[in-house]
């Protein structure tokens, strides 16, 4: 074994790890707000590092296959970095440190008997530990233990605070992803009946003797389950009625990645198992349906949380468009629309939080004003709000010159339809962050409807301790250092991906190639001979 192997088989568990062993201590430590917060930051920066090794690693040396505790492949846990699972680890574990500063910056912790918030984070850093474990699995069982993990922990986020509307979503995002994870249990049963194993490697060297009908109605089972967490329309009712209620951290961290741990989903069970199969059209127009429904629900928003909920939905889109191109350019401007978006719409989340604090309310009838009363706010949303609409030469304009170019390279009838749709998608998210602009931060608060019910209650409501929960709600017009820090920095790091976008594309790229020939992927698994495991 070369060192460099032996230093990614230590290096590999730690984004699953670092985090659980930090949530023990965390709950230790749950009468000592500041020692939590200590403790996560330090745990998710080391996450941070970890990442970008394994990043480092994956790119020069290719795909790396780690068996936890010694066993043979393929019994035993299989954790595998490839450039794919590098990349969405390290924009992941940055966009959780960040709103973890943020959280710190709005004194997330017990309040009273109504805010249990000492849980808070623990349960952040076993959803840290979740995101990593759904990136790295080799095989579909751990790959439903990754996602069982973040149903569990994001059911606690969801609802911290124990408020009537936040159990209410909370209970309804329970009994859809109870739905989702007992489809993806039936696929699970159904590919272990026709394979005998559930490794992704040995899965991808056997799937192909199976029945095309038994082939089909995996993929068709598996993609249902994946759907319905990636949020595609029609499986996407649930998601605007979830996310707005949480609080503004939480909110901002699902917003960004736990739709993406959907999409990832699909992309490497794609990728492996159904690389020519007859369901690229209906990715298509699924891809199609959710970038129009999603933004024309939108448009009829008047709160910017649920209005950035639905454009949430609607750049799924963009990334399903890409996978059902199937082809390597197609997967490569997926895979970096992908990074680029969970950056930009976490960033989107954040700011959304700060209007809160300033302005008392997220309502568009309510706000107005902003950038005259907080110019860095202001800066603070333009920046990705241009970019999610894809403005020149920003990131998510990058992105969609990466889908566009490869719908017109596949040349295809319904690939021309998604590439129009796209750009009608473009310009539409582009009217409707204009919209927010022109009504929240450009008119005069007075103009607006119910203007004078944004600050209904005076500002010295909750005194500014390190030991009081902010409450946005009672405590408008602050806007703590931590807050706008955080939220700046990844506002930055979403802009570094359109300064860096030549090498990001690059390493993109290679990771498409990699995903474009399934082959790699086995044998990394499964050694030098994986038609020893047929």
């Amino acid at each position: 074994m070369s060192p460099d192997s032996s230093l990614l088989s230590v290096l590999a568990p730690l984004p699953v790890l670092i985090p659980l062993i930090a949530a023990a201590i965390t709950l230790i430590f749950g009468r000592r707000p500041r020692l939590q917060s200590m403790v996560t930051l330090i745990a998710l920066t080391a996450v941070v590092a970890v990442c970008a090794a394994l990043l480092h690693l994956a790119d020069r040396d290719g795909t790396t296959a780690v068996q936890v505790g010694g066993w043979d492949v393929p019994i035993g846990i299989t954790l595998v970095v490839d450039r794919l699972s590098a990349v969405m680890l390290l924009v992941s574990s940055i966009v959780l440190l960040v709103v973890s500063v943020y959280g710190a910056g709005q004194n997330i912790r017990d309040g009273d008997e109504r805010q249990p918030t000492s849980i808070y984070r623990p349960t952040y850093l076993v959803l840290t530990a979740g995101v990593g474990t759904t990136f790295l699995a080799g095989d579909l069982f751990n790959l439903f233990v990754g996602f069982e993990i973040l149903l569990g922990a994001s059911f606690v986020l969801l609802t911290v605070g124990a408020t009537a509307e936040r159990v209410r979503a909370g209970v309804a995002y329970v009994m859809v992803s109870m739905l989702s994870s007992l489809i993806f249990l039936v696929g699970i049963a159904l590919a272990y009946a026709a394979t005998g194993t559930l490794n992704l490697a040995q899965l991808a060297l056997r799937i192909g003797a199976a029945p095309e009908g038994v082939r089909n109605a995996v993929y068709a089972v598996l993609l249902v389950a994946f759907g319905i967490k990636a949020a595609i329309f029609p499986l996407s009712n649930w998601l605007p009625d979830s996310y707005p209620t949480a609080p503004a951290p939480v909110t901002a961290v699902f917003a960004g990645l736990l739709t993406k741990v959907g999409v990832y989903a699909i992309i490497r069970t794609h990728a492996l198992f159904f690389p020519e199969s007859g369901f690229d059209t209906l990715l298509l127009v699924a891809g199609l349906l959710t970038m129009l429904v999603g933004i024309f629900g939108a448009i009829a928003q008047s709160d910017i949380r649920r209005l950035l909920s639905f454009t949430l939905v609607s750049h799924i889109g963009y990334m399903l468009f890409g996978i059902g191109l199937a082809s390597e350019a197609g997967l490569g401007g997926a895979v970096y629309y992908v990074a680029h978006h969970i950056l930009v719409q976490t960033a989107l989340f954040l700011v959304v939080g700060l209007i809160e604090r300033q302005a008392g309310s997220v309502s568009l009838r309510r706000l107005g004003g902003l950038a005259g009363a907080s110019p860095l706010l202001g800066l603070l949303f333009l920046i990705p709000a241009l970019n999610l609409g894809g403005i020149p030469p920003f990131s998510g304009f990058i992105g969609k010159v990466a889908l566009l170019q490869a719908g017109a390279a596949d040349g295809g009838w319904l690939a021309w339809v998604l590439v129009a749709g796209a750009v009608i998608t473009s310009l539409l998210t582009l009217y409707v962050v204009a919209l927010v602009w022109s009504k929240a931060f450009w008119r005069p608060r007075s103009e607006a409807p119910e203007g004078h019910l944004a600050m209904a209650r005076p500002a010295n409501l909750v005194e500014e301790t390190t030991d009081v929960l902010y409450d946005e709600r009672t405590d408008p017009g602050r806007m703590p250092a931590l807050m706008v820090g955080a939220t700046a920095g990844l506002v930055l790091v979403g802009f570094a991906l359109t300064v860096l976008a030549g090498p990001i594309l690059d390493i993109t790229d290679r990771a498409a190639a990699e995903l474009d020939n399934p082959g790699v992927y086995v044998s990394a698994v499964l050694g030098d001979d994986p038609e020893a495991y047929r």
